[in-house]
């Protein structure tokens, strides 16, 4: 079965024969559409607005589960190495804040009595 209908197709085609003479512009500011993918969106944006069958956007959020596991195991070996680093450089900033904290102590001195 088809995924985009032949009014959709019809769309695309007539943006493209206007972003490939230079006039197709866009819709927020005016200026005109440098990229062909952008124009290849803007006449399924069109197209879906006068209601052509034409599939959802994908979204960048989905992912097929190949990719999301893939990437959950490259996460879980990165996060290991990270947290190595992590450990050293709070052990080090721990030492530096002891010393600082020694060097900016305050000095008590006596307190005067007060003679009655």
């Amino acid at each position: 079965m088809a995924k985009y209908s032949k009014k959709a197709g019809e769309k695309v085609g007539r943006v493209m024969h206007e972003f490939k003479e230079g006039k197709l512009k866009s819709g927020g500011n005016g200026q005109k559409v440098k990229s062909r993918e952008q124009a290849i969106a803007i006449g399924l944006s069109e197209a879906r607005e006068e209601g052509a069958k034409v599939p959802y956007k994908k979204s960048p959020g989905k992912k097929t589960e190949a990719k999301k596991t893939a990437k959950k195991k490259s996460a879980k070996k990165s996060t290991a190495k990270k947290t190595a680093g992590k450990r050293t450089a709070a052990k080090k900033t721990a030492g530096k804040r002891t010393a600082s904290k020694k060097k900016t102590a305050k000095k008590t001195s006596p307190k005067k009595s007060t003679a009655k």
